[in-house]
């Protein structure tokens, strides 16, 4: 598993960095000798990097990387960010539930836990992009809108929009952990608008946050490299 891990972040720093180009084949044999790895992780790897949207299907049972511009993801995120937005307003005026509030406790927990060092471990990039997934489930799927989950998994099949895509590539440790924690900081406080019934920060806190994404692409060199030669292309 922790192979398997290893290989989806390498992959998608490599998508990130644009050595592997819109449109171009991922051939198992051929990622896994570049990675130093078996065919294995790499075949496993491939369907979870195209459930974010990074890659398509291609031929029988391979995969390409999906062609996008950074206009798409741009849009596909402030979209993302305005329903997102109006679900945490839904649950702050019906009110949470226990459960609900237990799940989003429970993230914030594991949240806290990663950050606890005050640095980021190898793994911890990962562990981060799962929870801040389930985070962002567990309060779309509270609102109990099926139309507002199916309109937001379109726009996390952008690449470099789903909150799973942490878009850091090799950047250093030291700037994604300030990013992260700040992000996580958000993760409490829409917790905290959640359970006090105050909708409006609820739905504005949740807004910003996606904010806060759109602003690490931009701060990240490698993310605004390939965002240029995408412009270039479209």
């Amino acid at each position: 598993m922790a192979q398997q891990s290893s290989v989806i972040v390498r992959l998608r720093e490599m998508i990130l960095r644009g050595e592997l180009l819109p449109g171009e084949r991922m051939p198992e044999a051929e990622l896994a000798t570049r990675l130093g790895v078996s065919r294995t992780p790499v075949r496993q790897a491939l369907p979870a990097l195209a459930q974010e949207g990074l890659l398509v299907p291609a031929g029988k049972r391979g995969y390409s990387v999906r062609s996008f511009t950074a206009q798409h993801s741009l849009d596909a995120l402030r979209i993302r960010s305005v329903l997102e937005g109006f679900a945490a307003r839904t649950v702050a005026e019906r009110g949470p539930s226990p459960a609900l509030l237990a799940a989003l406790k429970a993230c914030l927990y594991e949240g806290d836990a990663i950050f606890a060092d005050r640095r980021l471990q190898d793994e911890d990039e990962l562990r981060y992009a799962d929870m801040n997934a389930r985070f962002h489930h567990l309060i779309l799927e509270a609102a109990q809108m099926p139309l507002l989950e199916s309109l937001t998994e379109r726009c996390n099949l952008v690449p470099f929009t789903a909150p799973k895509s942490i878009a850091f590539a090799s950047a250093n440790k030291e700037r994604m952990f300030d990013f992260l924690f700040y992000a996580h900081g958000q993760h409490h406080g829409i917790v905290e608008a959640i359970e006090a019934r105050q909708a409006d920060r609820a739905e504005f806190l949740f807004r910003e946050h996606a904010y806060t994404q759109e602003k690490s692409q931009a701060m990240n060199p490698e993310m605004g490299a390939i965002m240029a030669r995408l412009n270039d292309a479209a």
